[in-house]
């Protein structure tokens, strides 16, 4: 199982939207305080719609808590930030990594990412922009590394409601 690892997110609609990508995936959400937000906040919810109740959530006192809870993330907890010198698509991520993302302001601190550059990769763009909307950048990462492991118990095919594919 993926997981997503926000650290110190402060926006509560880019998280509702991660919750329901998360929902939408079978992937585990872990969120690191501080946030900028109550995870019952209604901005949460309404972003999340109807699958906020079917979230793999947990919630960590600050980034040592969720290490010391999470011991497994180790050599596969990947760190996504615009400072990185590889890209996303450079790496092999295994079916049960873990994608780490700064808050919206500031990113991840470059404290935590020099401890893990091996693993610290960037979403390429074109010029100046200081980054890309945080609940786009993890729909990015996190399709990336289910296509990289085959989509594993995904849909992979839709149908018609009132219709029939004419190749059919």
């Amino acid at each position: 199982m993926m997981n997503i690892v926000l650290l110190e997110p402060e926006m509560p609609a880019n998280t509702g939207n991660i919750g329901r990508t998360c929902v939408a995936t079978g992937t585990r959400l872990h969120l690191i305080e501080p946030m900028g937000f109550k995870v019952n906040d209604k901005t949460v919810k309404r972003a999340g719609l109807d699958y906020w109740n079917d979230l793999d959530v947990t919630i960590y006192d600050d980034f040592s808590d969720f290490l010391q809870r999470n011991p497994e993330c180790a050599g596969k907890l990947y760190m996504f930030t615009t400072k990185a010198r590889q890209s996303y698509c450079d790496a092999a991520y295994p079916g049960d990594a873990w994608l780490m993302f700064g808050k919206e302001s500031a990113g991840i601190p470059e404290e935590i990412l020099v401890q893990y550059e091996p693993y610290c990769v960037r979403i390429p763009m074109i010029g100046e922009i200081r980054s890309l909307n945080l609940s786009n950048s993890v729909a990015i990462a996190l399709y990336e590394a289910l296509r990289q492991n085959g989509f594993s118990q995904m849909n992979t095919k839709g149908e018609l409601h009132r219709l029939r594919w004419k190749n059919e």
